[in-house]
């Protein structure tokens, strides 16, 4: 905690430049909308025209460049560095990881487009005759296209980003810690203050567009379930209702509301995935599932940079490009989200489970789903382009009409959608939050009500000034600075670890004295190899001879003109040795861990706990180096410290001199 933050109340965390600067330009925003919704709607238009016809080149090479960058980074040495200290362990498991990460990601998404896409690229391709097999195969390679790997590849280099510069470097979790390479200290002034309020401006329209869709189709499935007509008034009352238990979940926290709500998300979009399956053609979805992922991996690479300039239309403005505006706008809210429950995973395993495990699922979702469709559609049982024509929303409850059990279905799907909503605004808010306060991971409650609030109305007021038409502009307006602010971050984010894979790389080549130590009697070492210390012997190892062989270390380096400071706590002692922006750290932290199976000796006096011993371990910058130094004299950890800065000292000569 910075000096002068004790005294600050715990009700006040916010960033104030950051929080008044965002909340100002939304409500400029939504103000303009609500005073002059015919003028807004025609700026609307007239701003996505222009980044679609001007800029739409920039929108395909930034997210192509996201895409070669994540990859290339997990393929490197880079990817075996880790998101957290090294001896850091992920906080949450495989499993809740997925769950959090994918519900946050496009949850609401799939849910609105996984029937009425395929199915609108099949009535409308961008080139070619629609209504034939080759315009439905097209069109599941289209939906895979926008739903696939360039989209988790934006949240990738963005959540990247955040955690390694948060968990790893130990800088606030906000977006304008990505530029500490780039600009060092000048994160904290008014460079990374328009860097935070540009992230916000795009989460909160982002988020709202999903808000939005969301909103209608909900509207819809109670207009099939209870018959409740499709009416923006309506719209509105559920934005209200919904957002009252998003701001109820996000107020619970992470452990508490999102993670249970992602979990319950991820169960009931199973259920509901495996009932179509099963019910549907299934083979002939499992057969497609196949030919899909083959096809959409053979021309991944030409649609990646396809901008259709021999064959102008506006199929790309409402489509690709809507789409990256919508991934890259949702990159902030999504990236910090995933950052925040990434703690203690590698680069690699990161880039991996962000990329490849969220993008089968949905690949699989969209097969069950689009090409049950297309094939009702091409079978005549159903006639699903009319459907989708006539309302995009009620694509999916027309969808499940045709299929047995649907009251029970169109139930869950409405549950569905409902449960994907709170859990969009709720990780929305929170992550707004967690930015407008200068990187506070547990932000006072009334910034998170008041953050939630702001996105449900937000989603209001958009639907209000041209419902979809103003949502998609929304999406991609806000993201066309963030594509801009994402490069920057990739060269950062790369300079930064190229820097410390040179820096390990160094370490581990220091010659001669780097890992010497004075001589220790071999009785006297194997005595202590064997012997189990209790917690009271290892905390009084630590007062009576780690701390005062760091103190005197500190005191030389301090004699002879450098800072050096001493943390002294009850199971850790550390050492920090300025050296500009790299700072030298050398800590020894007592850990409890089971006793081998191979002990010789007994445990003595009082226990942590059913066969547990303690350890000394010595932890750098990195974090824990795993080795224990427990029965070294005053003399030999000083050798250890000494060895560790020697190594230190090596790699700022050769970094200096390269």
């Amino acid at each position: 905690m910075a000096v002068g933050d004790e005294k600050r109340p715990r009700f006040f965390q916010a960033n104030a430049p950051v929080f008044l600067g965002s909340a100002g330009l939304i409500f400029a925003a939504l103000f303009f909308a609500v005073r002059d919704p015919d003028d807004a709607s025609t700026i609307f238009a007239a701003v996505q025209s222009w980044i679609v016809h001007e800029m739409g080149w920039f929108y395909v090479a930034s997210v192509a460049t996201f895409l070669v960058f994540a990859i290339g980074i997990a393929a490197s040495s880079m990817g075996a560095i880790k998101l957290g200290p090294d001896d850091s362990v992920p906080d949450f498991s495989t499993t809740s990881w997925f769950a959090m990460l994918f519900s946050a990601g496009m949850g609401i998404g799939i849910m609105f487009y996984s029937v009425a896409e395929p199915v609108l690229h099949f009535a409308s391709p961008p080139v070619g005759e629609g209504g034939t097999l080759e315009a439905a195969r097209n069109a599941m390679q289209l939906s895979f296209f926008h739903w696939g790997l360039h989209a988790w590849a934006i949240y990738a280099v963005m959540g990247l980003a955040l955690a390694y510069f948060s968990f790893r470097v130990g800088l606030p979790l906000t977006v304008r810690s990505a530029l500490y390479p780039l600009i060092g200290d000048r994160i904290h002034g008014w460079i990374g203050h328009v860097v935070d309020i540009f992230a916000v401006f795009g989460t909160m329209f982002g988020v709202a567009t999903s808000l939005g869709l969301g909103v209608m189709q909900v509207n819809a499935g109670l207009n099939y379930l209870f018959g409740i007509e499709p009416d923006i008034s309506v719209q509105l009352m559920l934005i209200a209702g919904i957002t009252l238990l998003a701001t109820a979940s996000v107020v619970s926290g992470i452990n508490a509301g999102i993670r249970r709500l992602s979990e319950l998300n991820l169960a009931l979009a199973i259920a509901l995935m495996l009932f179509v399956l099963l019910v549907g053609p299934t083979v002939f979805l499992l057969q497609a599932t196949m030919q899909n992922t083959g096809a959409y991996i053979s021309d991944i690479i030409g649609k990646t940079f396809t901008l259709y300039a021999y064959q102008p239309n506006e199929w790309i403005g409402g489509w690709t490009l809507f789409y990256w505006g919508w991934w890259i706008s949702w990159s902030p809210f999504v990236g910090m989200f995933i950052a925040r429950i990434s703690r203690g995973r590698t680069i690699r395993e990161f880039v991996i489970g962000v990329l490849l495990v969220p993008s089968g699922f949905t690949f699989l979702w969209f097969t069950v789903f689009g090409n049950t469709a297309l094939a009702m559609q091409l079978d005549g049982s159903a006639q699903m382009v009319d459907a989708v024509q006539a309302d995009v929303a009620v694509a999916l409850f027309q969808f499940l009409g045709h299929l047995p059990f649907a009251g029970i279905s169109m139930t869950i799907a409405t549950l569905l959608v409902i449960t994907f909503f709170v859990t969009s605004s709720d990780s929305g808010s929170l992550v707004i939050d967690i930015i407008t306060s200068g990187g506070e991971p547990e932000p006072p409650v009334w910034q998170r009500v008041f953050w939630a609030v702001t996105e449900g109305l937000v989603a209001a007021i958009l639907l209000l000034a041209g419902g979809l038409a103003a949502l998609q502009t929304g999406a991609i307006a806000s993201g066309f600075p963030l594509a801009a602010i994402l490069l920057v971050v990739c060269y950062g984010l790369f300079k930064a670890l190229r820097g410390e894979t040179k820096r390990q790389q160094s370490l581990q080549a220091t010659p001669g004295m780097a890992t010497a130590h004075p001589a220790i009697p071999w009785k006297h070492r194997l005595a202590v190899l064997l012997h189990n210390p209790t917690r009271e012997r290892a905390v009084a190892f630590l007062r009576d001879t780690v701390a005062p062989a760091l103190k005197e270390v500190a005191e030389e380096i301090r004699g002879r003109g450098m800072s050096a400071q001493v943390d002294v706590a009850e199971r850790e002692v550390t050492i920090t040795v300025t050296h500009g922006e790299d700072a030298f750290v050398y800590g020894v932290a007592l850990r409890s861990v089971p006793v081998p199976s191979f002990a010789m000796t007994a445990l003595e006096g009082e226990r942590e706990g059913p066969d547990h011993t303690w350890r000394a371990e010595v932890a750098l910058r990195e974090g824990g180096q795993r080795y224990d130094i427990m029965g070294f004299s005053k003399e030999q950890v000083i050798a250890d410290l000494l060895g560790q800065y020697e190594r230190h000292m090596h790699y700022l000569n050769t970094h200096m001199a390269g």
